[in-house]
This record gives C-alpha cells, sequence and structure tokens, in this order.
C-alpha cells in the first residue's frame, strides 16, 4: 500500500519521531548529541522553525515543532542530512544512519499542547536513562532543563511554552514541573503516537464511545485530533495539493488557452510566436504573459518558449500589464 503524502503548511504544529535505521543507535557519545543538538538548534534558526519540546535517546528523538515558512522537510533535510554526514565520517561509516521516513503527526494544539510538551520531556525517564524526576531536571539531552531554567538554548521557544502553565515565569515553572511529575503515572500514552482512529479520536476511550458509529468518522494516521480539526487539516492539504498542479498538465492549459484566446481575436499562433509587432498582437503577447505566469503559474523560461518570445521579452511584458 502506498505510504500517504506529508501534510504541512507554515505554522502547522507537528510531534515528530526520528529513528535510526533498523532501531540502530543515532548518538554514542556526548560529543555525537552535543553534535546532534547543535545541528538541530541551527537548522531551527535557519529554517523559521519554533521547538517546543524535545527529547534526544540512543536510538531516536521526539520534537514538537511549528514548522517555518519554507515546511517541515526542508528544516528535517537540513538537520538530518548534516548530521548524518558528520556522524558517518566521525564514525568512519557508510550508508543510512536514519530511517529513510521519519513520522510526523500532525497535532491539535488546544487539545494536545500541554499533553505533548510532558509526553516527550518524559521520555528519558520512560526509557530508564534517568531514574528520577530531579535528574530529569537537570537532563542535558531533553528540552525539560531549559524550560525549568537550568539550561539554556535560544532557539528552543521557552517563554511561550511556559505561557500555557501559568501567567508569571515563577508560577509557570512550578506549575509546569508539577504537570509534568504527574505524567508519570500515566505511562507510555499509546494514544499520542498511536495510529488511525486512536489517534484521530484521542484515546481508547473515545473509540470505544463511538460504538457501531467508527465507519462514520474520519480517522487519520498523520494527524492527532478530534474528528473536525481532522476533516478541516485533510480538507486544507487537498486543496493544497490542488492548487500544486504538476508542469505539464500546466503547459496543456497553457496551449489550450493560448489557442482559445488566438481564435478569439483572429490571430495565428505562427503570427503570435512570430516577429509581429502589430498592436493587436503584442497586446495579445502581454495579456497571455500575465495569465501563463500569474493564473496558470508556469516559469517565465516556459511561457517564453510557449509565445516564442525572450523571458526578458516576458517580464517586460509583465512590467507593462502592471503599470497598466
Amino acid at each position: 500500500m502506498p505510504r500517504q503524502a506529508r501534510l504541512d503548511a507554515p505554522g502547522t504544529l507537528h510531534h515528530v519521531i526520528v529513528r535510526g535505521i533498523e532501531k540502530r543507535a543515532i548518538v554514542t557519545s556526548d560529543e555525537d548529541r552535543e553534535e546532534f543538538v547543535a545541528r538541530l538548534g541551527e537548522a531551527a534558526l535557519a529554517t523559521g522553525t519554533a521547538i517546543y519540546a524535545w527529547a534526544l535517546l540512543p536510538n531516536h528523538a521526539h520534537l514538537l515543532v511549528r514548522s517555518g515558512s519554507v515546511g517541515l522537510p526542508t528544516f528535517m533535510m537540513k538537520w538530518l542530512t548534516g548530521y548524518a554526514i558528520w556522524y558517518n565520517r566521525r564514525h568512519r561509516r557508510y550508508g543510512h544512519l536514519f530511517q529513510n521516513r521519519y513520522k510526523s503527526i500532525i497535532c491539535e494544539e488546544d487539545a494536545y499542547f500541554r499533553e505533548l510538551v510532558r509526553y516527550i520531556h518524559l521520555n528519558p525517564l520512560r526509557a530508564n536513562l534517568v531514574q528520577r524526576m530531579a535528574q530529569l531536571d537537570r537532563y542535558r539531552w531533553c528540552g525539560h532543563a531549559v524550560l525549568l531554567g537550568k539550561g539554556e538554548h535560544k532557539w528552543q521557544a521557552r517563554r511561550y511554552v511556559l505561557s500555557w502553565y501559568g501567567r508569571s515565569l515563577t508560577e509557570a515553572v512550578k506549575a509546569y514541573r508539577k504537570f509534568v511529575e504527574q505524567g508519570i503515572a500515566l505511562g507510555r500514552r499509546t494514544d499520542l503516537v498511536g495510529g488511525g482512529l486512536i489517534r484521530s479520536l484521542g484515546g481508547w476511550s473515545q473509540v470505544r464511545s463511538l460504538g457501531g458509529r467508527r465507519a462514520r468518522v474520519r480517522a487519520d494516521e498523520r494527524i492527532l485530533g478530534s474528528g473536525e480539526f481532522v476533516e478541516r487539516m485533510i480538507e486544507e492539504a487537498e486543496e493544497r495539493i490542488k492548487a500544486q498542479v504538476p508542469v505539464d498538465r500546466r503547459i496543456l492549459r497553457a496551449r489550450q488557452y493560448i489557442e482559445k484566446r488566438c481564435a478569439e481575436n483572429t490571430v495565428s499562433i505562427e503570427e503570435l510566436r512570430g516577429s509581429g509587432r502589430r498592436g493587436p498582437v503584442s497586446r495579445l503577447r502581454s495579456d497571455l504573459a500575465r495569465h501563463l505566469v500569474l493564473e496558470i503559474g508556469l516559469p517565465l523560461a516556459e511561457v517564453a518558449r510557449q509565445l516564442g518570445v525572450t523571458t526578458s521579452g516576458i517580464s517586460r511584458a509583465l512590467k507593462r500589464t502592471r503599470k497598466e
């Protein structure tokens, strides 16, 4: 079964999980961990990605992020590719370091933000990398210590996260730490990382309450949120996909539009693409250039090929139409 496309748009909240290939280690020393975290911060700052929570474990990592204007895949590629090259050189190894496809789950912010921050920051405790909350409070390879003020990463959005727990900084830190500690008893929280209906509805209790109505509820393993949230995210993604028409289809649309407009203006295709500069032909070229670039979305070079002129000629035509 083909894997589903990623859902992303600037400003989308994601729970991201990165795993080593075949469950192998992605860090084996503190030097590796320092490089991994440093590259995470550099990529976040370079791409405008907000980092709210993170935890680095021996063979995988969790993050809660909000994608920037360039999107989540660009951030992930910049971060993971650079680190993988560095790691392979340092350890004299070859081949892939990470699983080819990281997991990203779009999250409904109001319902899940606090829960996900807690879930991610408790990972070192659940994995027995630390034994007690007091150790987690100072653990270097997790964003928890930064939120408590016991560590610092300028790229981590500390104040935004703490604003969910209290008005003053002191009050928020205290409430956040208490909230995290209360989460230990909740265990692994498969409802936050499971798939399909469980994830989309927010847990087994929600699924069981549906009874025989399950088939009528929209579910998607890429989304953590209510049924309405799932519907909205899928609809928005479908609209973005529709807007991204492949170039070959855009070229076909462009040719059909050119033929239609030429017929309406009694101008032959040969004359349009020739060197003629009589008024009606020149105006038609300008109108077509504007439509092919702004409405159909063709690159300037392709518009120039379709209209039989130079790319600079298309640029001048667009400037003229803007002035008019």
